[in-house]
């Protein structure tokens, strides 16, 4: 009697187990097919040879920010689109300010309690740093700054 219940739960872990990672791998396909759009058009259009980094970006529109390196060594950061008839906007990461200036910019003017993801987009043509973190009252908020000029372009407060 001992054995069949072990192995009706050893069955059912089993079961379970085999269910919630077919259920998550099915959740993150549509953002692996994302990631390879954009890069396969990194890697066309803005001649990446290698890809660091990859940000998903849902503001006014969605755009997909591939960080890489082309072929002279330059580390670029490539702003790709939704969609697929609009261009790519191509920029050197030493044209712009860095994550670590974009951070030091936020603790400057605001008083993070913690910092919850730093990340690239794209607003109204304006490519920007988009900062998520939360205050003394650990209400969410976002700070966002100019990816070439380093200024405060606007801020979420309070969510």
């Amino acid at each position: 009697m001992k054995k069949w219940i072990l192995i009706v739960i050893a069955s059912i872990i089993l079961l379970g187990s085999a269910l919630f990672f077919y259920i998550y791998e099915s959740s993150r396909a549509p953002l692996k097919e994302m990631k390879a759009y954009a890069e396969e058009r990194a890697k066309a259009e803005a001649e990446l040879t290698k890809i660091d980094e990859f940000y998903l970006y849902n503001g006014t529109e969605t755009h997909y920010v591939i960080v890489g390196e082309n072929k002279s060594g330059e580390k670029l950061a490539v702003w790709v689109p939704e969609k697929k008839d609009k261009e790519i906007v191509e920029k050197k990461m030493a044209d712009g300010i860095s994550m670590q200036d974009a951070i030091a910019k936020l603790n400057q003017e605001e008083n993070p309690k913690k910092i919850m993801g730093v990340k690239l987009g794209m607003e109204k043509d304006l490519p920007l740093w988009e900062i998520s973190y939360l205050d003394e009252q650990s209400k969410l908020n976002y700070y966002y700054i100019h990816f070439d000029t380093g200024k405060w372009w606007r801020k979420i407060e309070n969510l």
